[in-house]
């Protein structure tokens, strides 16, 4: 599907399915501009998890398959402990949250 395709499919999803969702910026064209768009999306929604910026060229949304949202944990060893499912209807802190409990208590163990 083409990126302007598939943005506009997504956006019809996002408004129908979850109008909370602003859909007001999300085509920033410097990193900067995308930034901002992430700190006005951590501020709104209010996860409690840290948000990280790909870079402009979207090599970890390419490498992880992470668009439109998805939550990852990657393990020291840089294998993926957690894949969260596909979002927005599968985007779960919380499981993640769980995850890193989990993977923290296991390095914790084999100390």
């Amino acid at each position: 599907m083409a990126g302007g395709s598939r943005r506009r499919l997504t956006k019809y999803i996002m408004l129908k399915f979850a109008p909370k969702v602003s859909m007001e910026h999300y085509d920033p064209k410097t990193i900067e501009e995308r930034r901002a768009v992430a700190g006005e999306c951590e501020t709104a929604l209010q996860y409690g998890i840290n948000i990280y910026v790909d870079e402009m060229d979207d090599s970890v949304n390419d490498t992880y398959a992470a668009w439109p949202t998805r939550l990852y944990l990657v393990g020291l060893d840089s294998k993926i402990v957690y894949g969260g499912g596909l979002g927005p209807y599968d985007f779960k802190p919380a499981k993640l949250d769980n995850a890193i409990k989990g993977y923290l208590e296991n390095i914790k163990g084999s100390q």
